[in-house]
């Protein structure tokens, strides 16, 4: 297992991690399995979508701050609760299928890191298994 440090910005902010995740699947060696991207915080969370036009990211963090206002009658004291439901809807890991030493990805698709109480230090861990 590998872990990668992410330091995020602000407080929404989705960082793109594929290049990481990929050193981290060519520096396990193995060349066809299943990769598990993981994140153990509980308010952020990793996805799996459109790498290529920056505008996509956007839309979605748009779309999930309309959803889920930071500012709402939200019973949890810490002031973070759509930190919360935030990660909850994007989920905490995602999975890789591995060939050839590396993840099978669509041609626009990126692995995302995204936060929702930031700025702060992160980390993902990438589990790689062979078979």
């Amino acid at each position: 297992m590998q872990t990668i440090q992410v330091k995020t910005g602000s407080r929404i902010q989705f960082i793109d991690i594929t290049s990481r995740v990929k050193e981290a699947i060519a520096q396990s060696g193995v060349r066809d399995g299943i990769g598990i991207v993981y994140v153990s915080h509980t308010t952020a969370g990793v996805t799996i979508n459109e790498a290529a036009d920056p505008s996509v990211v956007m839309d979605i963090t748009f779309k999930l701050s309309q959803l889920i206002p930071h500012q709402d009658a939200y019973r949890h004291t810490e002031g973070n609760s759509d930190a919360h439901i935030k990660a909850s809807l994007m989920g905490s890991s995602v999975h890789l299928i591995i060939s050839g030493g590396s993840p099978v990805l669509g041609t626009w698709q990126g692995i995302f890191f995204c936060e929702f109480d930031g700025p702060r230090q992160r980390k993902v861990l990438i589990k790689v298994i062979e078979g």
